[in-house]
């Protein structure tokens, strides 16, 4: 039996981009698979699989990603799918979506944290009822006897 070789391909969910120290990215990143910064980011970053913000990196945009974890600062809207970590050093501003949160003493968090599977847009908002919808409806006129 003749043997398939074996792909030298690396998953794309498996690889680490870096943005080093003293590195400035000024528009938007994108990856399938982790990113870890250390420098900083004017722009949006979304990552399939994780985000990791070292002590001294920075974010001046929004963030989506399934994992993270925030040692550095962001200014912006956060959105992890799955967990999100945030680290004595951290310092965010902005919005914050998540399924789970794990917020060390020190962290700094100012903004509006939603969490749960609604915050990630797996809730069931279609069996939802608007208030409005709830009320009875308005007839307008009036009754004679």
């Amino acid at each position: 039996m003749a043997r398939e070789r074996e792909s030298n391909a690396t998953s794309p969910d498996s690889v680490i981009s870096i943005i080093g120290p003293g590195m400035t990215i000024i528009g938007d990143c994108k990856t399938d698979g982790t990113v870890r910064i250390e420098g900083s980011v004017e722009g949006s970053v979304k990552a399939g699989k994780a985000v990791v913000i070292g002590k001294k990196g920075s974010v001046k945009g929004d963030i989506v990603t399934q994992d993270a974890v925030i040692s550095g600062r962001v200014d912006g809207k956060l959105t992890a799918a799955s967990r999100l970590e945030l680290q004595a050093t951290c310092r965010i501003d902005g919005e914050v979506h998540t399924r789970r949160m794990q917020l060390e003493e020190g962290a700094v968090l100012n903004g509006n944290v939603v969490m749960g599977p609604e915050a990630v847009g797996e809730g069931k908002s279609e069996n939802r009822r608007d208030s409005s919808e709830a009320r009875a409806p308005e007839v307008a006129g009036t009754a004679s006897r």
